[in-house]
């Protein structure tokens, strides 16, 4: 299984910031916007597919691959994950809510954008904040 990761960053008062959200469940954490690849899609396609249904967001600016790893998950499962620096070309409010569109188990969900300093990971659910170093 592939799952593509988003670091979704802007810059505010010169300072870069990543897109996190905290899920309407307390117990998933925040997390950044990621999701499973389709059977025989493209990872780029992948991406701009995900961060649109968790996020509302279009118009990417510029998408670049910046790590690959291999994670296994608490029930033992191992997903191949594949992170990417995306900047997207629209106004990016200080914080909104969004329902995601994809369907599945994120269906009556509500996610709480808003955003964090790369440097303070902190926060994140286990593996979201890896790579921020290399943004």
């Amino acid at each position: 299984m592939k799952k593509v990761y988003a670091y979704v960053t802007r810059y505010q008062d010169g300072v870069k910031q990543v897109l996190v959200f905290r899920h309407s469940n307390p117990e998933a954490g925040v997390q950044v916007p990621k999701g499973t690849v389709e059977r025989n899609e493209k990872l780029d396609d992948a991406i701009k597919r995900e961060i649109t249904e968790e996020t509302g967001l279009r118009n990417f600016r510029s998408m670049k691959r910046i790590a690959e790893d291999e994670w296994e998950n608490d029930d033992g499962q191992v997903q191949r994950r594949i992170f990417y620096h995306v900047q997207v070309d629209q106004p990016l409010r200080d914080e909104w809510s969004f329902a995601p569109t994809g369907g599945g188990a994120e269906d009556q969900v509500c996610f709480h954008y808003y955003w964090i300093d790369p440097y303070d990971s902190n926060d994140l659910i286990r593996g979201h904040g890896n790579y921020l170093h290399d943004l």
